[in-house]
């Protein structure tokens, strides 16, 4: 058992995975991002200082949420996402689509693939036939 007190209260707890943040925290999160998503279904084109001003949860939150894909940018521009490999402004997640590709396309060239049997080249009978002496 992992006891860990939680980041965001100080509160002791079970600790299982992912953010070590306690339930009662999480569930508190969960109801800010329900926040946000209303207030994004009611003003689509609203920038992150915008909602951040408006909900009332931080920039580097609302960031995160688009990382983790849970959000999604209308326009990529504003919000300073980029790509962590090539640096190109994004509007959800942590690569570009190129870059994703490019990953996806390496990891396949450095796995092995099954390869299909070959079929067997005859042998020379000569070679192989058995010989008795006198």
């Amino acid at each position: 058992m992992d006891a860990r007190n939680c980041r965001s209260c100080g509160s002791l707890f079970n600790y299982i995975g992912g953010e070590p943040i306690c339930a009662s925290c999480k569930k508190k999160m969960e109801d800010v991002f329900l926040q946000v998503r209303e207030y994004l279904d009611e003003h689509p084109h609203a920038t992150i200082n915008e909602v951040s001003e408006e909900v009332g949860v931080s920039v580097k939150q609302i960031k995160q949420w688009i990382r983790e894909e849970r959000l999604t940018l209308s326009d990529a521009t504003d919000a300073g996402i980029t790509c962590l490999v090539c640096g190109v402004q994004i509007k959800s997640g942590k690569y570009c689509d190129r870059c994703k590709t490019k990953m996806q396309n390496d990891l396949a060239s450095v796995t092995d693939k099954p390869r299909a049997q070959e079929p067997a080249q005859k042998k020379e009978s000569n070679g192989n036939r058995m010989r008795f002496f006198q």
